[in-house]
């Protein structure tokens, strides 16, 4: 798939509609779009606080990047590792980093989240973590105060490859200097040189990619949302680097806006969609009516079967009114975790029936606990572990026994 580069104009669309971008708005700290009546979310990855980290016993433990390998996982293997044409049952696991965890609490959070997944019958993760900015026109990219050091990514991915999950590496950009109570967000950054932050932006990415093939990580995401910046020339230089770095598949994650708007002008071997397409159905609506809400909006691009595609991000706010804006982060309307629940059983349907690649849920955070309920007077209504409807979705979505997109004779 990899030597096989694609410009991603390759989606070829049947169908295709002009998308208008309108001026976006905030509620709470979450920036989101106003169309035709409808909340239309602009989505936001890392940008809130988790809470207090939950440091391990034993103070600090002294440096974090210790270059010894990590024990071996304690994780039960999966019943079948992930093996190239299967589809990829994920989730999201985001990371941001306290640099004052020692690895070995690193090395046990890795553990304790692979047993969940494992658990859950996934056989594929993707570790997204931050990076920084300094503004809608910096050209300067930097790894922050909660970026993971390579060397302890690469920990992660080796816990992950010992359970037998396929992994992708997700660096993405944090956006709490994108100014987003005016708009901001990593979709319209304009840097003011090109050349500076594409230089810039290398320099950040290069020991990653050395650190992901180093570890057989599967994929790595080059970049995720960031619509103002595709289709740009410089892209072609930075992927061949990329492709000569990292032996796995260079991917991009699109958002949803600028998939469903037009072509994807970017020199990847694979096109991801962070897909949070909003549907105006009541609570109560059914799992078809709401399989209708999503292919009508994936019609608007193309039309019957979309083999080379994979849900990067699939997530919603289990609470009233999750269908009209499903990536709402700050919302605190009434639990309801039915929405939740129905809306994966639905998007599962869509990936089997129009042999998709696979499907990530947004999403577990690192230093949390998986196996324990959500706090819903602090917790994101988007957090899905510890859910007893939705982990029951994702368990039947994972052994739903779809057999992956090269099942599709058209493929």
């Amino acid at each position: 798939m990899k030597r096989t580069r694609l410009p991603l104009l390759a989606v070829l669309p049947v169908t295709v509609i002009a998308f208008v971008v309108a001026v976006p708005f905030v509620a709470g700290d979450q920036p989101l779009r106003w169309e035709s009546g409808s909340l239309l979310p602009s989505l936001v990855l890392g940008d809130e606080d988790t809470g207090p980290s939950k440091a391990p016993s034993g103070g600090d433990g002294g440096s974090t990047h210790a270059a010894s390998a990590p024990p071996e996982s304690t994780a039960a293997r999966v019943d079948e590792e992930w093996k190239k044409g299967m589809p990829q049952w994920g989730m999201q696991l985001y990371w941001e980093d306290n640099p004052k965890h020692p690895t070995e609490y690193v090395d046990k959070q890795a553990r304790l989240q692979s047993d969940y997944l494992v658990g859950m019958h996934a056989n594929s993760v993707s570790v997204s973590f931050p990076f920084y900015t300094g503004g809608l026109t910096s050209t300067k990219i930097t790894a922050g105060g909660k970026t993971p050091a390579p060397e302890r990514i690469a920990r992660v991915l080796r816990i992950f490859h010992q359970a037998g999950l396929r992994t992708t590496v997700r660096p993405i950009m944090d956006e709490k200097s994108l100014h987003v109570t005016n708009g901001g967000w990593r979709g319209n950054i304009d840097p003011a040189g090109r050349d500076a932050w594409f230089a810039s932006y290398k320099k950040f990415l290069t020991p990653y990619l050395k650190a992901a093939d180093e570890t057989h990580a599967a994929s790595f995401v080059i970049a995720t949302e960031l619509n103002s910046m595709e289709g740009d020339p410089h892209w072609n230089a930075l992927v061949d680097d990329a492709e000569k770095q990292f032996s796995g598949e260079v991917a991009y994650d699109s958002n949803w806006d600028a998939y469903v708007g037009g072509p994807v002008d970017m020199p990847v071997s694979h096109l991801g969609i962070d897909a949070y397409f909003p549907v105006k159905v009541p609570d109560d609506a059914s799992v078809d009516t709401l399989v209708d809400g999503w292919n009508d909006w994936l019609d608007k691009k193309s039309t019957g079967p979309l083999p080379k595609i994979t849900i990067a991000e699939a997530g919603i706010t289990a609470m009233n009114g999750g269908y009209r804006a499903p990536g709402d982060f700050y919302s605190k309307r009434a639990v309801n975790p039915e929405v939740q629940a129905n809306w994966f059983t639905a998007v599962c349907e869509v990936v089997r029936e129009r042999h998709m690649k696979g499907v990530y849920w947004w999403s577990i955070y690192f230093d949390d606990d998986p196996n324990t309920k959500p706090d819903d007077k602090v917790a994101s209504r988007l957090d899905f572990a510890g859910r007893p409807l939705t982990e029951k979705a994702i368990k039947s979505c994972f052994t739903s026994g779809y057999a992956g997109p090269g099942t599709d004779p058209a493929n």
